[in-house]
């Protein structure tokens, strides 16, 4: 068994995994996964007396996340069991202790997924016509009022925003907290992962053909417009890949079959939104995202990217 310095008590853990599993199964086996921020995710390795397989733990460790853990997780928990015959490639709950009743950190257990998060420029336009597609597929799904999730939850506010220091268009980012001072558009809800992008995406296959297998990470599942799944991928691809990586998600997403606002300033409130809760500089996304292989993206490399988005966004559907 690996030692992990975020669990300095791994006892009572491992014995809530075990009691769920198989007669006559236990862990083998601990590996720390990377790429995670608000949770600590690790591979459990099983071994059984015909088989072996691996599965996923996610526990919250961080305070502040420790302490909304039992809305996170319960919700997650939900939605994995909603998913499970809708044809999403999303893992299969296998537990929950929401509370940390008997974990040492809130936690939950879910089958592990085939594929891996892919985030080098190579092969990335391949990966985004997929992502595209699955969005498109997520956000077609039938699901009952009594079903529905939570309203969306706006993560930037006119007086949240923090303007990159230092910022020589500061002209560009008054422009862009003004969208926001807005009302939110009306809009037609769906179904919404509401952190659809590619750290959250597992993929299959060669660069030439990249086919999703597993959507990942259902904490923030909402109820609320498409354009915001879309604006949060297409910053994502802006910050990961350029400008034009994520200037061109929507249009790839139209092509495949979804819907948007067809007021250019609709759809431009959304994609704001979501570009100005990554300012000043995406450091919450990028700790993993360096983590996973992309140590190029740097706080100002980063910052850059952001604020050349927000221009082009602004350029085209002002």
């Amino acid at each position: 068994m690996s030692a992990d310095a975020d669990l300095q008590d791994w006892s009572a853990t491992r014995s809530w995994v075990e009691e769920g599993l198989s007669e006559g199964e236990r862990v083998d086996g601990v590996v720390r996964l990377r790429g995670g921020w608000t949770s600590t995710m690790r591979r459990l390795d099983v071994r059984g007396p015909t088989r072996r397989r691996s599965l996923v733990l996610r526990s919250f460790v961080r305070p502040f996340f420790v302490r909304h853990a039992e809305g996170l997780l319960t919700r997650e928990a939900e939605v994995l069991r909603f998913l499970a015959d809708t044809g999403v490639p999303a893992p299969t709950l296998l537990g929950v202790d929401p509370t940390a009743r008997r974990c040492t950190h809130p936690s939950l257990l879910m089958s592990l997924l085939p594929g891996s998060v892919r985030l080098d420029d190579a092969g990335a336009e391949g990966r985004a016509e997929a992502l595209a597609r699955q969005l498109v597929q997520l956000h077609r799904l039938p699901v009952a009022g009594d079903r529905r999730p939570r309203a969306y939850q706006a993560w930037a506010s006119p007086e949240s925003v923090v303007v990159p220091a230092g910022t020589e268009r500061p002209d560009l980012w008054r422009r862009a907290v003004d969208v926001i001072r807005q009302n939110p558009p009306a809009f037609r809800g769906c179904f919404l992962h509401r952190d659809f992008h590619p750290g959250n995406v597992l993929f299959t296959g060669d660069a030439s053909d990249p086919r999703v297998s597993g959507v990942v990470d259902w904490v923030e599942t909402s109820w609320g417009p498409a354009d915001l799944d879309v604006a949060h991928c297409s910053t994502a691809l802006a910050l990961l890949h350029g400008v034009e990586a994520g200037t061109g998600f929507a249009d790839r997403y139209l092509a495949a079959g979804g819907g948007l606002a067809e007021e250019d300033g609709a759809h431009l409130h959304w994609r704001v939104l979501d570009a100005l809760g990554f300012a000043p500089d995406a450091e919450k996304v990028a700790v993993p995202w360096r983590e996973l292989g992309r140590t190029d993206l740097t706080p100002e490399l980063l910052s850059h990217r952001l604020e050349e988005y927000l221009d082009r966004l602004l350029r085209r559907y002002s």
